[in-house]
């Protein structure tokens, strides 16, 4: 069975989990105040890039 021969220091094993953390999603705040992630339609509106992608039905009736 393989054992280490020495033993890992601190800073060692700090720099291997470095990546580890867990970051906050980005988003974007349109300019109407609706909140997309970055490349996606936005919903709320069905608008991508500019254009509108997405026709959105009235539920009113």
């Amino acid at each position: 069975m393989a054992v280490p021969k020495k033993r890992t220091s601190k800073a060692k094993r700090n720099m291997r989990r470095s990546h580890d953390g867990i970051s906050t999603p980005n988003i974007i705040i349109e300019a109407d105040g609706t909140v997309r992630r970055p490349h996606r339609v936005n919903l709320e509106t069905g608008v991508y890039k500019g254009k509108q992608v997405i026709e959105i039905q009235d539920d009113t009736e």
